[in-house]
């Protein structure tokens, strides 16, 4: 089995990969730092398991994940990250990902959820399991996920910064559509493009700042390229 380990911090890429090629013999670890790295590694060797952060540097797991299942039907991609809201870990299901445990996790979990994951059948960690189901009996719903998924798309590549044309050529619109998207999601969310950024990391969908305390971000949202 033939697993890659995606994250951009050096030192969680090494600890975790020495600790799955000893955990995990029989099985060829590989490792990258961005979505484009991770890509190449895909094209270039069948791999089995995507353990995928979900706070890249200027990039979103939660975005990359769709790309990559798009291109390789077969990848089971499990996301490996620090936040527990069960809104993120809803949201990061909805991608197709088949699993999904928290970076405080031990590392026995870690083993577990790539053991059924490669069984084809899904794992969420236990805890968050049971705080994912709390919220969805709780009818005070976060603010995310009143957003289609190409309307969560856009909102998160506009959190990052990008130009509504960059956006467009990513996804494969044209710049009216995201335009057009745009106005739906500012209204849903009751809020201008300048402030997506503070939303997004005070919900911890993207990093630079702490989501329990933060209040302004300068996001400097572009009109154009």
């Amino acid at each position: 089995m033939n697993i890659l380990l995606v994250d951009d911090h050096a030192v969680v890429r090494e600890g975790y990969k020495a600790l799955l090629n000893a955990m995990m013999p029989d099985c060829e670890v590989f490792d990258a730092d961005n979505g484009a790295r991770t890509q190449k590694i895909l094209a270039n060797h069948d791999i089995d398991i995507l353990i995928l952060d979900i706070n890249l540097a200027n990039e979103s797991g939660l975005v990359l994940a769709k790309f990559f299942l798009q291109q390789h039907a077969q990848l089971k991609i499990i996301f490996f990250s620090m936040f527990e809201d069960s809104v993120i870990l809803q949201r990061a299901m909805q991608t197709g990902a088949m699993g999904y445990i928290s970076k405080s996790s031990s590392p026995e979990i870690l083993i577990s959820a790539i053991k059924v994951v490669a069984r084809g059948q899904k794992y969420i960690e236990r805890t968050l399991a049971v705080n994912l189901a709390n919220q969805l009996l709780d009818a005070n719903v976060d603010l995310a996920t009143k957003l289609t998924k190409r309307e969560f798309e856009i909102f998160i590549a506009i959190a990052m910064n990008k130009s509504r044309f960059d956006i467009a050529d990513e996804l494969g619109l044209s710049a009216k559509t995201i335009s057009n998207a745009l106005t739906v999601i500012k209204r849903k969310l009751n809020a201008v493009p300048s402030e997506f950024c503070t939303i997004a990391a005070r919900h911890g969908y993207i990093g630079g700042a702490d989501p329990t305390t933060v209040n302004t971000i300068s996001c400097g949202y572009k009109t154009g390229k």
